[in-house]
Order: structure tokens, then C-alpha cells, then sequence
């Protein structure tokens, strides 16, 4: 057990791969030492919770928990639940939740690409789907975030719904750290973006009818089906 806990710590440093690339740039003085700190206290702090048993057996868990919130999952997914459960009542909560992972997946692909941060460690894990080798901001946690944040805010579910949300969302910016997917820094931002995308998705809010005429025109051809018998 120490001999792995050793490995992903030397995982952790990632030097060949993350301080020559980012040496490289020309980053101003006092982001430097930060980006520098936060390494440090990231380290740190996945070492110090890797030191119980139940955190170290959570890794196992943290798989299922990147699994449940990657962006294709959720798009292909949401995008079936839109084609199958035909509510009216719905259709409001179904669209404007899907504009909402799109600009999520908009926002994150710009900053990453803007920011170029590398990730704590390379992925060497062949059964995971991805990560790209930018790490800030956390996609998994904006996303994760911005979904409890309409869930709970801008359409709340009911109310026995919410501590399991919540509870999914803490594990899932936990466990980015413990895969030593993400920095610290990159949790923060992926939860600021996840919130400033809700705030974002409440501005431009669709109203009822204007959600229904985009389904119905979406769907006009599975509509015409069932009820022409085409």
C-alpha cells in the first residue's frame, strides 16, 4: 500500500510533463508562484487524505464518480430523456437545462485553451474516457455544479432530492483531486463557472412556449409518425 501511495505521489509531481511545458510560457512572476502554491497545497492535501483507509478505498468509487459526470454521458443522455418522455410540463426544464450543458462545454473549452494549465499527473488509466491534458478550469465540476445549481435553484426538483445532489456534487470535486485529475485552483474555478453558467442560463431563461415549439420542431418528424402513422 505505501509503495502505491509512493507512486501516485511521484504521479503527482508530474515535472516532465507540467513544469517544463508551463516554464516554457512566458507567465508573470506572481502567477507563477501562485500556480506554485497551489501544486504544493495540492500535494499536500492528497497526500494527507490518502493517508485513511476509507479515502484510499474511495478511489475506486471516485472512477464511477468522473463516469457520472463526464459531458458526452450527459449530452447523449439528457438528449434521450428530451426523446423519450414526452411532458409538455417538462419541456422547459428539459431545454433550458441542455442549452446549459452546452455552454458549460463552450465556456470550459475556451478557458482551457486560453490557459493551457497541464494536469497534476498523467493519465495512464486506458479504461477512462479521457481527460483532455488541460486541467483548469474542472469541467466535471462546473458541470456537476451547474446541474445541483438548476436543480435546486433555477427548476427545483423536490426537496427529498437535494442531499443526495449535494452530496454527489462535494464527492465528485473530492474525488478530481484524489484521481489527481485537477489542482485545487482548477476545483475552484470548474464551481465559480458552474455557478456563473447558472446565473448565465437564468438571464436567457426560454419560457414555456418558446421550449415547446423548439421540441415540437426538433421532433415534428417522430410527432407526425405517431400520430399519422407515417
Amino acid at each position: 500500500m505505501k509503495r502505491t501511495q509512493q507512486r501516485q505521489e511521484e504521479k503527482l509531481d508530474g515535472k516532465p510533463q507540467t513544469q517544463t511545458s508551463e516554464e516554457n510560457r512566458n507567465i508573470p512572476p506572481a502567477l507563477k508562484k501562485l500556480l506554485a502554491w497551489d501544486v504544493a497545497v495540492t500535494k499536500k492535501f492528497v497526500s494527507f487524505m490518502l493517508n485513511f483507509v476509507p479515502f484510499r478505498s474511495l478511489r475506486t468509487h471516485c472512477k464511477i464518480l468522473e463516469y457520472s459526470c463526464h459531458g458526452i454521458a450527459w449530452l447523449a443522455g439528457w438528449l434521450a430523456f428530451c426523446w423519450m418522455v414526452d411532458k409538455p410540463e417538462w419541456y422547459q426544464m428539459q431545454v433550458n437545462l441542455f442549452i446549459g450543458l452546452l455552454t458549460d462545454i463552450v465556456m470550459v473549452a475556451v478557458i482551457k485553451a486560453a490557459t493551457r494549465r497541464r494536469r497534476p499527473a498523467v493519465n495512464d488509466d486506458p479504461f477512462c474516457i479521457g481527460p483532455d491534458k488541460f486541467s483548469f478550469p474542472s469541467g466535471h465540476v462546473s458541470r456537476g455544479v451547474y446541474i445541483v445549481t438548476f436543480l435546486t435553484w433555477l427548476d427545483p426538483i423536490t426537496f427529498i432530492f437535494w442531499p443526495p445532489l449535494l452530496a454527489w456534487c462535494v464527492s465528485l470535486c473530492l474525488s478530481r483531486l484524489l484521481l489527481y485529475r485537477h489542482h485545487i485552483l482548477d476545483v475552484l474555478g470548474g464551481i465559480v463557472i458552474g455557478l456563473f453558467n447558472a446565473l448565465l442560463i437564468s438571464l436567457f431563461w426560454l419560457d414555456q412556449e418558446s421550449c415547446i415549439w423548439l421540441i415540437s420542431y426538433m421532433t415534428d418528424e417522430k410527432l407526425s409518425g405517431a400520430e399519422y402513422g407515417v
